[in-house]
């Protein structure tokens, strides 16, 4: 047994994930990560021990199989003290538009299955009556825009959803966290025109999560440009809004 503080990350083979667990682990967190495939999470898991001398443990967990998630809840060892949703699905907007199958999926990824599993430890920890969640959305979420509609919408239900969840744990031990990353240098975005000034690496992302966890901030723009660019588009009205191109 440890009394170290324990994090378990959801979607722990992503490069955020990555991130997130190597910054919790270094500031001496034992460390669940949680995926689809085990197999790929442990080398992972096995660098956090050796590097940081804290424990790591792998688990399986996939987003689509709802079916699943109070089975995989009930199942832990130990209730975490934070736990972290990466998981998430960017997806094709084109293919969207016409491939249900593929909305579907998108959908699900990124606001159903996340907000279903988060909601579930959110029982657990107010019962308990400590504990932090954190999700990360996106800066997308914010205004729908014609490019990325349907991930968008699925962020945006999201944000909504911790924002709702954070209210009415206000008053109990409790803390939600939304973090909007805006443009993040990963697999996911490999191939994308990424805006240099308005870009970060995953380890920033990292870092900045943990960094909300002990301070128990709210929401976090991992970078302060975005909390600006969003205000901005934000104000504008939708006729002009509707006619720009991004």
């Amino acid at each position: 047994m440890t009394s170290r503080k324990t994090v378990l990350v959801l979607g722990g083979s992503s490069d955020i994930g990555r991130a997130a667990a190597r910054a919790f682990a270094k500031a001496g967190y034992d460390v669940g990560l949680a995926g689809r495939d085990v197999a790929a999470l442990e080398p992972d898991a096995a660098d956090l021990r050796a590097r940081y001398n804290i424990e790591a443990s792998t688990l399986k967990f996939d987003v689509l199989d709802t079916a699943a998630f109070e089975s995989f809840v009930n199942g832990l060892p130990a209730l975490p003290d934070v736990v972290v949703s990466i998981v998430g699905l960017l997806g094709a907007q084109e293919q969207a538009q016409s491939d249900l199958a593929h909305a579907t999926t998108i959908m699900r990824s990124n606001y159903e299955g996340p907000s279903l599993i988060l909601g579930l430890f959110a029982e657990k920890f107010l019962a308990r009556g400590n504990g932090t969640i954190v999700g990360v959305s996106s800066v997308a979420g914010d205004r729908g825009r014609s490019s990325n509609y349907v991930y968008g919408s699925a962020k945006a239900g999201f944000s909504a959803f911790l924002s709702g969840l954070r209210g009415r744990a206000s008053s109990s031990g409790v803390h939600v966290v939304t973090v909007k990353p805006g443009f993040v240098r990963t697999k996911m975005t490999e191939g994308m025109k990424l805006i240099g000034p308005l870009t970060v690496e995953a380890p920033v992302v990292g870092d900045a999560i943990l960094q909300a966890v002990e301070r128990k901030t709210d929401v976090v723009y991992v970078s302060g440009k975005w909390r600006v660019v969003m205000l901005i588009i934000k104000a504008l009205p939708e006729a002009i809004f509707k006619k720009l191109k991004f």
